[in-house]
């Protein structure tokens, strides 16, 4: 379980035959073999990790599913540790299981800080309402506004500084989870 409050970007040391290796300093001095750390959202386990480092395996099914496939060296990602018991919530409910892969449509300037707006899978963004809760790349964000294709947010200057949203572009992938009640709700609705 995570809250979608990014503690660290780190930079991609390599990515081989499904295995990722991040440097990450301020995680990894905390880190353990079989910790969970969201990877741009994607809930991974450590596998080896030293002083500097996190390795993880990442397997076909993550790769289909996620944007994670995309990275390469130098690539820069969010991470963020697995919420401890009485550690804070300051953000919303993650599981790190991304519902789906979508695209930065447009980024625009928005008082001191910047309208993002995404596409979204059509299955997934039936689960996405205006001032909700969704995960972009990790990141616990606010819905500004939903469409037929997509959603907005409206991002202050410390996300756009703290995580790697602040470097996207259009056309760039992003992992997308959306709140884990909305298909509860849906669910138990339909039974």
């Amino acid at each position: 379980m995570f809250t979608g409050l990014v503690r660290e970007v780190g930079d991609v040391v390599g990515f081989d035959g499904g295995r990722l290796t991040v440097s990450a300093p301020g995680i990894a001095t905390d880190a353990q073999l079989g910790d969970s750390v969201a990877v741009d959202g994607v809930c991974l386990t450590v596998v080896a990790c030293d002083e500097s480092t996190l390795a993880f395996d990442a397997v076909p099914e993550t790769l289909a599913r996620t944007s994670l496939g995309t990275l390469g060296a130098r690539s820069r990602v969010n991470l963020e540790p697995a919420l401890r018991a009485g550690e804070p919530l300051g953000g919303h409910y993650v599981q790190g299981h991304v519902d789906g892969v979508g695209s930065v449509r447009s980024v625009e300037p928005e008082g001191d800080g910047r309208r993002m707006a995404f596409t979204a899978p059509p299955g997934l963004l039936r689960y996405v309402v205006e001032k909700g809760s969704i995960a972009v790349q990790g990141t616990s964000l606010t819905v500004a506004a939903v469409d037929d294709g997509g959603f907005e947010v409206a991002l202050i200057p410390h996300t756009l500084e703290a995580t790697t949203l602040g470097a996207m572009k259009p056309g760039d992938e992003v992992n997308l989870e959306a709140d884990v009640l909305a298909k509860y709700v849906e669910r138990l609705l339909h039974r």
